[in-house]
């Protein structure tokens, strides 16, 4: 079997890249999202807070500094070659020194800290990263990163439902955690939805869901009409954009799924806000 060797130094100046790229340039399926909604917006309130965004989305990438202040804390969704192998360090290690630079060099926010709860030490280079690995047939590494911000993030939920809740179960667990988290994450979100596995699957599935751009649906028709479904009456409870009211709280609800036990019927809700930044490379 022929092994691909990919240098670490490699590693880490394609992490570094997305990472300050993600930081200074909105996706366009957030982009069109955001212009779609401000044409939609009933409220004058929310339409004019929607153009701001956009305006301050085109000011970031233009003059390349970061369109929000919370950087985030640094995640990864990796698909590792099972062909592959890293030369001259370790891939943590290299992803890592690739975090370390993007947030000195590109003058993000360091935002982690040592010790979640003692300490409480920054880190002073916004490392560790959170990384996902999957092991794939091939002999490339893919490489999804995003700066996840902790105002959001602490919106979020995760309910071990029984199989009993059924569909309706789901729906109101879901627009129950939309709907305490009220103004706090925000809006204009990104809602974020694992549903099976087990606990930590159902959060990390969640998770990858607010990476998948917002202009795709689940491919499966049946998660696609309940990913509509939901976005129509997340928008109808009226928290707007910025939370002054309007009828733009989401921008998008994603789907995600994964095999489960027959006892349980675990989902995680995963709130992003509108600064949903994620960038992909394959090395």
């Amino acid at each position: 079997m022929n092994i691909r060797m990919i240098k670490a130094e490699t590693i880490t100046a394609a992490v570094k890249k997305l990472f300050i790229d993600c930081n200074y340039y909105i996706g366009k399926d957030i982009m069109n999202a955001l212009t779609n909604a401000e044409n939609r917006e009933t409220s004058p309130v929310g339409k004019s807070v929607l153009a701001q965004i956009i305006e301050n989305d085109k000011i970031a990438a233009k003059e390349e500094i970061p369109l929000c202040q919370d950087t985030g804390m640094a995640v990864l969704f990796v698909e590792y070659g099972d062909k592959v192998a890293v030369e001259d360090g370790s891939f943590d290690d290299s992803v890592n020194e690739g975090v370390r630079q993007a947030y000195r060099d590109g003058y993000l926010r360091k935002s982690v800290v040592s010790d979640p709860v003692f300490d409480r030490i920054n880190t002073k280079d916004n490392t560790p990263a959170i990384i996902h690995t999957k092991i794939v047939s091939g002999d490339k590494i893919k490489l999804t990163a995003g700066g996840k911000g902790f105002g959001s993030e602490n919106m979020s939920a995760v309910k071990m439902l029984t199989p009993s809740y059924g569909v309706e179960g789901v729906k109101r667990f879901i627009l129950d955690t939309v709907r305490t988290a009220g103004p706090n994450p925000c809006p204009p979100t990104v809602v974020g939805v694992g549903i099976g596995g087990t606990f930590e699957r159902a959060a990390q599935l969640a998770k990858k869901a607010t990476f998948r751009a917002i202009d795709t649906h689940n491919p499966d028709e049946r998660y696609a009409a309940l990913e509509d479904e939901l976005l129509c009456e997340i928008n109808k409870m009226g928290f707007g954009p910025a939370g002054l009211g309007g009828n733009t709280t989401a921008l998008g609800v994603n789907i995600e799924t994964s095999p489960t036990h027959i006892a349980g019927m675990p989902v995680a809700v995963n709130i992003c806000c509108h600064a949903a930044r994620h960038a992909s490379t394959i090395i």
